[in-house]
């Protein structure tokens, strides 16, 4: 009998450490493993554009990041109504139609880009404190799980600046590589996000740092630096979460494998973005020759901004080389190159203008602000009401050049 014990009670340990491996999505070799220990394709979207407000998203020119569009709107309607819009806007833009939407025509997974200041102490869109960044982010996450969808957690925006130009909300350098508090506020933010993430399935793993030092600086002054930073950032997930793969970008916007050295974890994946390219197979020839050389996972994080001829070809080209994609933008104002877009509201070219205009003294403020600020508040209203799901149309096209499903069909 006691045998018979030892045995069953082996057995039983060994269905469960075979049932949590696939938990969750995992790495194995070049593949992905899905929740059901099959290779697992992501084929989705960015939802840009929400927790990383971008100028050219909002129809501005040289207003491109969260932090200039935020001075544009307080200058225009104070402080107070600023962070009452951008509360409205975070509750307004993305929402669980959305990620229902997304989930009906036939999406497995999705990529947040994130701010880093909506997980620290910094103000950020009028507001601070982390508890507002789990806050959204568990929300959208509970939308995804009871939707079937999984999600990449990609911080956009980190500490200091990686990048360099806007999509950073810095200041126009990559001072992350060069401040080692910057370097460790990173850390110790990715690990209390992992701490609170470390047991949901839902989540697929997290993209560290987005495009990395832009290509207008020194790439040996900055690249050699890229690596040690993945390597810090990792160490400090890995002490609080040993369950989700960890995602790393090449240099110069995603686009440089070469500073990678040897795959340093056990769960990891490398992805790479790629724009206006022409859709064939050498264009990614180097990142599939990383994958074999290294026997590792990539996948395309950002891809699209292109015509529907286009997104078929290159979505196809990724399909057949088994390189899973996420194609940005989700969703845009008055664009036909995303999934869905809105309408421009009405007085909207009224803010439009003012965040074009000169406005570098108080001077140049109270000479260029609108006199009939009731238009600006009804044309912001607008810009809430209109990017409602419900208000939203379907670029056809797009989606069905991506192969899903269009509704009624």
């Amino acid at each position: 009998m006691k045998i018979k014990f030892t045995l069953l009670a082996i057995l039983f340990i060994t269905a469960n450490v075979f049932s949590q491996s696939h938990k969750f999505i995992s790495v194995k070799g070049k593949e992905v493993i899905g929740t059901d220990g099959k290779p697992f394709l992501m084929r989705g979207t960015n939802l840009g554009n929400w927790l990383v407000p971008e100028g050219y998203m909002f129809k501005f020119g040289d207003i491109s990041s969260p932090r200039l569009i935020n001075q544009a709107i307080t200058e225009l309607i104070g402080s107070s109504e600023a962070k009452a819009f951008w509360q409205k806007y975070l509750d307004t833009y993305i929402t669980a139609d959305d990620i229902h939407y997304l989930k009906s025509i036939g999406v497995n997974s999705i990529r947040i880009p994130f701010n880093y200041r909506m997980f620290s102490d910094e103000t950020y869109l009028g507001d601070h404190g982390d508890k507002r960044g789990f806050m959204l982010m568990d929300r959208v996450i509970g939308w995804c799980k009871k939707e079937g969808l999984f999600v990449i957690l990609d911080m956009h925006c980190a500490p200091g600046g990686q990048t360099g130009d806007n999509i950073d909300d810095g200041y126009g350098y990559p001072f992350l590589f060069e401040s080692e508090e910057s370097q460790q506020l990173t850390a110790a933010i990715w690990q209390k996000i992992a701490a609170h993430y470390k047991n949901e399935t839902t989540v697929l793993g997290y993209d560290m740092l987005n495009e990395p030092i832009a290509t207008y600086f020194d790439k040996n002054q900055f690249n050699p630096h890229l690596e040690p930073v993945f390597k810090l950032i990792t160490k400090a997930i890995r002490a609080v979460d040993t369950n989700h793969i960890v995602i790393l970008g090449g240099a110069q916007w995603d686009s440089n494998f070469k500073i990678f050295g040897a795959p340093f974890d056990k769960k990891i994946m490398y992805t790479f973005h790629k724009y206006w390219t022409p859709p064939t197979k050498a264009v990614i020839q180097d990142y599939l020759d990383f994958r074999d050389k290294n026997n590792v996972p990539i996948y395309c994080g950002e891809t699209g901004e292109n015509r529907d001829g286009w997104i078929d070809s290159f979505r196809v080209m990724l399909e057949e080389n088994n390189v899973g994609w996420h194609f940005w933008p989700y969703k845009k104002i008055d664009n036909k190159a995303g999934f869905v877009t809105f309408a421009v509201p009405q007085f909207y070219d009224e803010v439009m203008a003012y965040t074009d205009s000169t406005r570098r003294t108080f001077a140049d403020v109270r000479k260029v602000r609108p006199k009939n600020i009731d238009e600006i508040k009804q044309a912001l209203q607008g810009f809430l009401q209109n990017c409602q799901f419900k208000n939203c149309t379907v670029n056809k096209g797009y989606v069905k050049a991506l192969g899903f499903k269009i509704a009624g069909n």
